[in-house]
């Protein structure tokens, strides 16, 4: 495979307005046998995305992570009217990387109701 070097990159879109989800707080977490480990924290800018790769380079392991993003207090920010409890709150997305030297792109299209995700790149 050469030199080739893979990165993890996310980004939110909050589709109950229309635009990116600006603020929200996102863990990202390897997972094992011995169970899980916090690897890095992050928030989205205004584009709904990181500043960095969360992984890149030497950091970029195969293996199953998971990422946590805090949609429920993303979506309190933002006024919307919530139950308690909120249907939508710490949304889990739980994913395996297969090849180190390849881009992983792991989105979150959210709103209070629902959610999705797929592999970009």
């Amino acid at each position: 495979m050469g030199n080739a070097v893979g990165k993890l990159s996310t980004h939110v879109l909050d589709i109950t307005q229309g635009k990116p989800g600006a603020g929200v707080k996102i863990a990202l977490y390897s997972v094992s046998a011995a169970g899980r480990s916090l690897l890095k924290s992050a928030v989205t800018n205004q584009d709904g995305r990181v500043d960095a790769p969360l992984l890149q380079g030497e950091e970029m392991q195969v293996g199953q992570y998971e990422l946590v993003f805090s949609a429920g207090d993303y979506f309190a920010s933002q006024g919307i009217d919530l139950p308690t409890p909120r249907f939508v709150d710490r949304v889990t997305l739980a994913f395996g990387i297969a090849h180190a030297d390849q881009n992983y792109h792991v989105p979150l299209v959210v709103s209070p109701w629902s959610y999705s995700t797929y592999r970009g790149s």
